[in-house]
């Protein structure tokens, strides 16, 4: 990501800083993101974004969680709001430090924040027992601005990213990029599968997930992949490939429309636009591929439908 830094020292510049978890990076985020971007540019600041590792915080509000997002997929859309900058340490490193602590190691001595965004639930410091008024406390104490960004609804409701989770664990798509504000994806280099879609000229590319990120509805998406040679319509299937292998962990294999060549290894982006069908387990091979012949169709119908 050229233009975007991982800050693991303290920076040269002031900046403007962007709080939260920001799983998933949803319009509510993009808000805050954004808020933060705006005034950097506007004050010759540095953008940045603080934030945890996204497999380091098992549990959120008491509740287990799967991430959406690995940490490299959400610098990339945090660069997409403007953000050229991101420290993203694990949850240890800072659980144990209390509010005033935190404002002074992690926001002014490391990050200069002259300015400083968050949505009005933020909360730092061991056990989360500081809040937004802190945070303005500490503000005075220290030098820095406090801003807090107003939630953004959908449907008279405050976007969360608990929300993106469950349409996307009931293989709604759309919903999930009402609330996202761009499509949901799988990204990721092409690792090499059973290569049995080239024996039928049906070629895929195979992208795992990373442990601990929330696994999407098993079953075939109609989606699109952007690679390095384009951007392709094409047809996803999120599970095991039970028809052709057992008790592997679950990965998004995608039949790409009107391509040919070779990706193995090379980063790729799937966009899940619409459920096709649930994965099943087929009598043989060729039944197999008959039914995605079937997707094919189906596949090339929505699109048109939807003027995509």
């Amino acid at each position: 990501m050229k233009g975007f830094q991982r800050i693991t020292a303290p920076l040269a510049q002031k900046s403007a800083v962007a709080l939260g978890f920001f799983d998933g990076v949803h319009l509510g985020h993009r808000a805050v993101l954004g808020a933060a971007a705006r005034c950097a540019a506007e004050q010759e600041l540095l953008a940045c974004a603080f934030t945890f590792a996204a497999d380091s915080v098992p549990v959120k509000q008491g509740v287990p969680l799967s991430y959406l997002y690995t940490d490299t997929q959400k610098a990339e859309l945090m660069q997409d709001c403007g953000i050229h900058g991101v420290y993203c340490p694990a949850f240890s490193e800072l659980c144990g430090l209390d509010g005033e602590a935190f404002c002074r190691q992690v926001l002014v001595e490391l990050l200069h924040a002259q300015e400083v965004f968050c949505g009005g639930d933020f909360r730092f410091g061991a056990k989360a027992a500081w809040n937004i008024d802190s945070l303005r406390e500490f503000g005075s104490q220290f030098g820095f601005g406090v801003h807090q960004v107003a939630p953004v609804l959908c449907g008279g409701e405050k976007i969360s990213s608990t929300a993106i989770r469950q349409a996307i664990r009931a293989g709604k798509p759309e919903q999930a990029a009402n609330l996202l504000g761009v499509p949901y994806h799988v990204s990721g280099r092409v690792i090499h599968g059973a290569a049995l879609g080239r024996t039928k000229a049906v070629p895929t590319i195979n992208i795992p997930f990373a442990a601990g990120q929330l696994v999407p509805r098993y079953g075939v998406y109609v989606s699109r992949t952007h690679t390095p040679q384009g951007s392709f319509d094409s047809i996803t299937d999120i599970g095991v490939k039970p028809t052709v292998s057992e008790a592997q962990l679950p990965a998004a294999e995608t039949f790409l429309l009107h391509f040919s060549g070779d990706l193995y290894e090379q980063p790729c982006r799937v966009e899940l636009l619409h459920f096709l069908r649930d994965e099943q387990k087929f009598p043989d091979v060729d039944s197999l591929y008959r039914q995605i012949a079937q997707d094919q169709k189906q596949c090339q119908e929505w699109l048109k439908q939807h003027d995509l």
